[in-house]
Parts: structure tokens; sequence; C-alpha cells
């Protein structure tokens, strides 16, 4: 920005936030964080269950929010199946089979003592079986015969491995349950050496002295199968925001029914903790917007169609993402870089990009994905970049396919970085190609009507403007042609100097047609609408004339109410002179005072008598120009009056009067209201000059008009001459 050459301040300070700003801020605020808070709290649209199990789901019910859901149906069942699993407990514990072992063992040896003596004594086959049958009496017949056949060495080698094989089965753990089974496999433990009647007789010896030493314990498994129920996890769901709960045309289960009641989709109820984390999210958002405006845009600040605008925008933007934000597809449908096209258009690029960075920061928030919030701000910058001020159609046209484009590039590059499948980026290709469009054919189609809405000047009605047969430019031709040329030559000046240096061209060459309109109500007055009359001004006293002068921008002001010219363009009427001196009309009525005393100029008496003009009396009343646009339209207006008035019009004659203008409003502090910098006005400078060049170049001296000028002034001269 310009800063000034005097001390008492500088363009680059800010005001302080006023009380005025305060209330303004209030308000503005309240509303946009309710209408805000409201859109995201609020679940647009209903699951359309009821939860009844059996019951066939009308639509897709899809999960509002990322949770971990714990089903305690499927818990409570896996935890009865691991009751179920665990074996029955017995009391066995090893110093019982120990004891239970040498318990055994003597029994044996007592139980096989007649048998040893039998062995022992020296008598008669007969008298031996006899006496071994009385020993043994619940021994088999094939049992009896093959022991009657042993030898006492033989009956020795059996007797102790009998021994071994009771003494290591009662260490063992023998069930009361399983007893049976642990008698019938005593044989098996007898060593492979024995023939197969010696073992099967050792078994049968064996059995009875075989007991159980552990019993089934009903106390202690009860125990255990609730440890191991208390031990299992319990059965848990990773549910992402916007995955299917319950697919339309099926019945819903149990497990489908407890998802819904977990996430409060059967009975919908407010969620306090929710509804205050949307609040402070949109109090934050809107805190942060309305700060931005007021801290770099305070021309849009204090402009409350504006401030309408864009929270309109915001909160229809958030309704379209929250209404499809628990969808999968169906957010990538929504033309939210159409939001970026219309502010970009209707206010600014900068301030459009802060927009779109909000929205992409509440798509985040709303659907819980990092890809949709990259989407938006990717789309939206895209369309900023390309739509420029969307003065034509097709401007929209390539913003559509520029967004198209990175709408494509962010599907693509999160599907090679996740685990979307082929079908489901085929998908969101659709999606992304109609939100493009969608959001050309919403900008292209609305900016005009929320412009006219709103109060704000579109490039559309500029054109319209400009046009020749506009009534008010037809009345400034033909009642005041000087005027309506001079705004002609002011308009192209402008144009040219305003794409100098990134300025909006088309306005300010439409403000130049428009801006001395308020010479209609007094043409005469105005040199170049006099046509070689006399000069009223002659007749008028300094002040007068200067009060004339002036008057044509308060009417102007009125014309362009009557003819409803948008304000932006009306603000230019009183801007182009901005608070400027009169310095001709000033510099008359110090020559009249001086006069009027009879001193010399120099002399003390005539410097008294030209310190008391008063200068005020002398200058517009402004305000100073506001923009770079009307900053540009006052030194065009300047420039172009002061060069026609030279006698020469050659390169070094222009390039000093419009050096000289752009001097005396820089010394005269007119452009410290507007974003103008000193590179700027140097390169205004060179515009100026080249524009002036071509319109002032040198022409060829034709014969022909050097014959009709000879004549015209012997016909002036008179007879004779």
């Amino acid at each position: 920005m310009l800063a000034r050459r005097e001390i008492s301040g500088s363009v680059f300070s800010r005001a302080a936030f006023s009380r005025s700003d305060a209330v303004r801020f209030a308000v503005a605020a309240g509303v946009l964080i309710i209408a805000l808070g409201a859109t995201l709290a609020v679940e647009i649209l209903p699951s359309g269950v009821s939860g009844e199990v059996g019951e066939i789901a009308r639509q897709d019910v899809r999960a509002p929010w990322t949770a971990r859901f714990d089903s305690q149906m499927e818990t409570e069942q896996l935890r009865e199946q691991t009751r179920r699993e665990v074996p029955p407990q017995y009391t066995y514990d090893i110093e019982k089979g120990q004891m239970s072992a040498a318990q055994q063992r003597a029994a044996l040896e007592r139980a096989m003592g007649p048998v040893d003596a039998a062995f022992r004594a020296f008598l008669s086959p007969v008298a031996r079986a006899e006496a071994l049958r009385a020993a043994l009496p619940n021994v088999s017949e094939h049992g009896h015969l093959t022991l009657q056949r042993l030898t006492p060495s033989a009956w020795s080698l059996l007797r102790t491995e009998m021994a071994r094989v009771l003494e290591v089965a009662q260490r063992e753990e023998v069930r009361d349950t399983e007893l049976a089974a642990a008698r019938a496999a005593l044989p098996e433990r007898m060593a492979s050496t024995f023939p197969v009647e010696q073992r099967a007789l050792a078994g049968e010896i064996l059995s009875p002295l075989l007991v159980a030493n552990s019993t089934y314990d009903a106390a202690k498994t009860q125990q255990v199968a609730a440890e191991a129920a208390a031990s299992v996890q319990p059965v848990s769901y990773q549910i992402k925001q916007g995955e299917l709960i319950v697919e339309a045309g099926r019945p819903i289960t149990e497990l489908d029914r407890a998802k819904l009641d977990f996430f409060r989709l059967l009975e919908p109820r407010p969620e306090v903790r929710d509804l205050v984390g949307w609040l402070l999210l949109a109090t934050v958002v809107v805190t942060l917007l309305l700060a931005w405006f007021w801290r770099f845009r305070p021309e849009l600040w204090h402009r409350n169609n504006t401030l309408v605008l864009v929270g309109l925008v915001l909160v229809l933007a958030a309704v379209a993402l929250k209404a499809t934000g628990d969808r999968s597809v169906l957010p990538y449908f929504v033309p939210v870089a159409a939001v970026a096209l219309l502010i970009s258009v209707l206010l600014d690029t900068t301030a459009a990009t802060v927009l779109v960075a909000v929205l992409g920061a509440l798509a985040g928030a709303i659907s819980g994905s990092v890809e949709l919030a990259v989407y938006v701000l990717a789309g939206g910058f895209a369309g900023i970049i390309t739509v420029r001020r969307g003065e034509r159609l097709g401007n929209y046209l390539q913003a559509g396919v520029a967004v198209a484009l990175v709408n494509l590039s962010v599907v693509t590059i999160f599907t090679l970085l996740g685990t979307r499948d082929l079908q489901g980026m085929l998908e969101l290709w659709a999606a992304s190609l109609v939100a493009a469009g969608l959001s050309a054919v919403v900008a292209a189609g609305s900016f005009a009507l929320l412009g006219n809405l709103f109060g704000i000047t579109t490039s559309f009605q500029l054109l319209e403007l400009a046009n020749p047969t506009q009534p008010l430019l037809r009345r400034l031709l033909m009642e005041t042609p000087g005027t309506y040329h001079h705004s002609l030559m002011v308009g192209n000046l402008a144009e040219r100097a305003a794409e100098a240096i990134g300025a909006d061209p088309l306005l300010a060459r439409v403000a130049a047609y428009y801006h001395d309109i308020g010479k209609l109500a007094n043409p005469v007055a105005f040199i170049e609408n006099q046509g070689g009359m006399r000069n009223i001004h002659d007749e008028l006293s300094p002040e007068e004339s200067a009060a004339v002068l002036k008057s044509h921008v308060g009417k102007g002001i009125d014309l362009a109410y009557e003819y409803k010219l948008p304000k932006p363009l009306i603000a230019f009427i009183p801007q182009h002179h901005g608070t400027a001196l009169m310095s001709y009309f000033y510099a008359r009525a110090i020559e009249r005072a001086v006069a009027e005393t009879g001193a010399r100029p120099g002399t003390a008496t005539a410097d008294a008598a030209a310190a008391s003009i008063d200068q005020s009396r002398f200058r517009h009343a402004g305000p100073k120009p506001q923009s770079r646009e009307a900053a540009i339209l006052m030194l065009s207006d300047g420039v172009e009056a002061s060069v026609r008035s030279l006698t020469s019009h050659d390169e070094a004659a222009i390039r000093a009067m419009v050096d000289r203008i752009i001097r005396e409003r820089l010394d005269d502090g007119q452009f410290d209201e507007c974003d103008l910098t000193l590179r700027d006005l140097e390169r205004i400078r060179g515009a100026l000059v080249a524009q002036l060049m071509g319109v002032y170049h040198r022409r060829i001296e034709y014969p022909q008009n050097k014959i009709v000028e000879l004549e015209a002034r012997r016909v002036a001269s008179g007879p004779g001459a």
C-alpha cells in the first residue's frame, strides 16, 4: 500500500475494533453459529427403521459416526460355549496318587502271599492247582490254566512285573468315572516280553487291586467354567462412519438391532456431548471467518449484503454436506466447488480461498474422511484459479474442466493409498465429473441472480451498462457530446491502466463512462460542451465557478440513483475527484483578491490577501478514492483533460504532463485510503503514456488538407485578403 508523506499516519495502520464492529460481529456470529451449529448437530435423514427383529428394512442405514461396538449378545453366546467346553474337574493330586500306589502295592503283597507259598511248596500238580484256586478264587478258568503252567521262576518274573505295573498305574490319576477303562488297559501296560496269556492273567489279578484315586468335583468344575467365561474378550466391531449397518430389503437381525440401539437410531435422542462439540466447531469456524473479513477485507466487512451472502452459501454448503455425509459416495456428488466459483466472481479470490478452506474442514469433520476434505479443498482451489473474473461463459467451462481433473486426481490418489476396489473408484470418478459439471452450471446460472439480489455488481451487469444504447449513455451523447467523448477516452485510459496493475479493467472502464453524468444538469458549464460559445465562467466569480463544478458530483449521484445504477458504480462519481483542489479557480480567486488590494505580488499585503482565501471552498467534498480502480479513474480523468489542453502532443510533453498529474495527486494525499503502491503508480504512468501516445500519434500532412486550411484562412480574413 502507498505510505503517506506526512508523519500523521500510515495507510498500513488498521482501525481499532470499534463498538459498531463489536455489535456487527456479535449479531453476525450469533446468527451464523446458531444456523451452522443446528445444521451440524441435527441428523437430517432418519434411519427409517423401527428396529423390530425380523422386520424388512425399507432403506439402507449407515453408521452416523465411527465407533467400536461391543456385542453383548455374541459375547454372552461365546462365554456360554466356553463354559460348556470346560472339562469336568476331579480331586486328584500327586500326593494322593503316591499314597494310593503304596497302599495298593501292599494290598498286592498280601493278596499274592498264598500264591507265592503255593509255588514255593513241593506240591503235586493237583495240590498246587487247588491251592492256587483257593488263593485266587476270582480268576477265570483260562487264567488258572495259565497260572498252573508257570514255573516258580516264571511266576517270580510275572509277579515282579505285576507289582511295577500296579504301582505305575496307581500313581497316575484314576478317575472314578474311568476306572473300568483303566483296569481294562492293565494287560497292555505289561512288558511285551511276556506272552499274551500271562499278560491277560496279570490283568485279571490286578484289576480288583486298581482303585480310583480321583473323584468328580462339581464345585471346582463350576469355578473353572466361570473363570474361563470371564477370560473371554468381548466380541467387538470397529464400525466406521458411513458403514452399512442395515441393508435395504434384508430382515433385521438381533445383531443389527443392537447396532441400531448403540448408535441411537431406534429412538433418536439429543446427545449433549455431540451438540456441544458441533456448536464449538461452528463457533471456531465462524469466529475465525468473520475475524478474517474484519482484518483483511474491511470493504466487505462493512457491507451487510456481503456478510449475508457469505453466511448463506456457507450454511447451504454445510446442509448439503451434512445431508450426504453418512453416505459413501453421495458426498462426492455435492457441487461444493460452486461456492468457490461464486465467491471468487462476486467478491474476490482470496475470500473464496478462505471460504473453501473452511468448507474443507467442515467436510472432513462431518464425514470423518480426510479424502473428502482434500477433495473439497483441491477442487475449490482449482475452480478459483481458472474462473478468473467470470466475464464469459467459457471461464466457467474452463473452471469446470479444472475441477473435474483435480477431483479425479484426488480420488485416484486415495484409491492407490487405500483399499478401495476398482468399482468404488469408478463410482467416485463418475461422482467427480457430475460434481464438477454441476459446480460450473450452478455458478454460471446463479451468479447474476445473486449479484442482483445482494447488490453486487457482476461482469454481465457491467457489460450491459457499457452498451452505448443504455438510456443514460444515450443522453450523455446527445446532450453533452464533449463529456461523452471525454468519458470514452477516460475509459480507454482507465482500462489499460487497470490491466497494467491487475485491477478490474471492466469496472474501471464502465465507471469512467458514468463518472461525469452530473454534467447533464448544466452542460454548458463545462468547456468540452461549449463548442466555441462564450465561457460562462468568465462572468462568474471563482467561488461561484467552483460551486458549479462541485455541484456536478451531487447531481451525478442523484441521476445515478434515478437510473438505478449499481451502488459500487455510483461510488466512483464522488471518488474520481476525491478532495482534490480546483487549482485554476483557486488561483483566479487569489489573483482577484491581490488585485483588489492594489498591492504588487510578493509583498506582505498580497500574501495576506492570498491567505484570506478559504481553500476548502475550492476543494471537492470527496471521499478520496477507496479502491485502486477509483484511483485509476482519478488519474485518467485528470490526465485526459490536461493532455488535451496541450499545444504540443509529443512524447516529452505528454510524459511531463502525466508525471505532473500523478505527483500532484500523490503530494495531495489523494491515494492515502486505497491499496495503491508506488510500483502500481509507475505501471499506471507507463500505461497512460503509451495509450495517449497511441491517440496523439503524429499524422502525415496531406496536401489536400493544407489547401483546405489555407482556403479557410482566406475566407476568415475577408475580402481582399
